[in-house]
């Protein structure tokens, strides 16, 4: 166990380097704290460590925010940044379960860049990695995964994406999943969010006035003007996400579930919320708590645990659940007398 200790230790100091070595503004002690999971004085702890281990290290103050920053300049960690065969198999696995999501465009781009720190890597380290990554991919069988997905039009997803990035605004033609199409919509683009099987674009409507969500699969025609747009005062992308289960936005409400513990378990290696509680219970069961909205997508969820799971608050979730399994179970009901046999 010691050793092990030490081991995650050092591994945590090694991803620390690398952040120091890849970051050109470097990384402050909020950040250390952030990356080892613990306190102040544990993070200064490896500060130390680090600047011990690596006196190459550079300490600049932040004029902005008073913060000490600590860099490492570029190519002082030579051989030990090495790539490793999990790292080049993760980019295969982000871009093989972003085509399926029907991001093909970013897709490509990260296909792209394993093939290029691949190349970048002399041949005698690139012949010890084809097998294992091959193998890697093989044994995650990421694109082998079934599963329905939204087909998403390349340049739109490129056009949208040179908004964010120079932050325009932009002239839309935009089908709602309703069907209703609306003609020369102005928007601020602000971000995207992925959902079940869906992807959204968040954006300021100047009709509305106000930040909505528009499904990707419904741009028909994206122009960028040579408007400059800004985001809202106060707006973060983060904790606009964070106030929903999904990306479906609604106020958000205390939540209260109670898995049995037949699949407590299982459920406590779920992170259902950032800001989720996990309560295990005298009985083996487990009670999570969080904030947020988004009811509707939390019912999808919630009918995968079959009964397993209650809803302890808010009533109107609860009352949604049972609503659910009450027309599946009329559903079956008609099924069952409505069939036949064909001859």
């Amino acid at each position: 166990m010691a050793d092990d200790l030490r081991y995650e230790k050092l591994d945590v100091l090694m991803r620390l380097a690398l952040r120091m070595q890849a970051s050109a503004d470097g990384i402050t002690l909020t950040d250390i704290a952030e990356e080892s999971g613990k306190g102040h004085r544990t993070a200064q702890r490896m500060k130390e460590a680090l600047i011990r281990a690596f006196p190459q290290i550079e300490e600049t103050i932040d004029p902005d925010t008073r913060r000490v920053r600590l860099k490492l300049p570029h190519g002082t960690l030579g051989r030990l940044s090495a790539i490793r065969a999990e790292e080049i198999s993760a980019l295969h696995r982000a871009a093989e379960v972003l085509r399926r999501e029907g991001d093909a465009e970013t897709a490509d781009m990260l296909a792209t860049l394993s093939d290029r720190v691949v190349g970048a890597v002399d041949r005698p380290l690139r012949a010890r990695l084809d097998p294992d990554i091959e193998a890697l991919m093989e044994a995650d069988g990421v694109a082998l995964r079934p599963g329905p997905h939204e087909s998403l039009d390349p340049a739109i997803m490129a056009q949208l994406r040179k908004a964010i990035l120079h932050g325009c605004w932009i002239i839309v033609s935009h089908r709602t999943r309703g069907g209703q199409l609306t003609w020369n919509t102005r928007l601020g683009p602000l971000g995207m969010l992925l959902g079940q099987g869906r992807q959204y674009l968040v954006a300021f409507s100047d009709y509305a006035d106000a930040v909505r969500l528009f499904a990707l699969s419904g741009f028909e025609k994206v122009e960028i003007t040579g408007d400059a747009f800004t985001q809202p005062d106060g707006f973060s992308l983060q904790s606009y996400a964070h106030n929903s289960f999904g990306v479906w936005q609604e106020p958000p409400e205390d939540i209260v579930w109670h898995f049995s513990a037949k699949v407590s378990r299982d459920a406590a290696t779920y992170r259902f919320h950032p800001t989720a509680t996990h309560e295990p219970q005298p009985d083996g069961s487990l009670i999570v708590r969080f904030r947020a909205g988004g009811l509707q997508e939390m019912v999808w969820h919630l009918a995968r645990w079959g009964g397993e799971v209650q809803v302890l608050a808010p009533k109107r979730l609860r009352d949604m659940l049972h609503d659910l399994g009450r027309r599946l179970t009329e559903e079956r009901v008609a099924a069952g007398t409505n069939k036949y046999v064909s001859k």
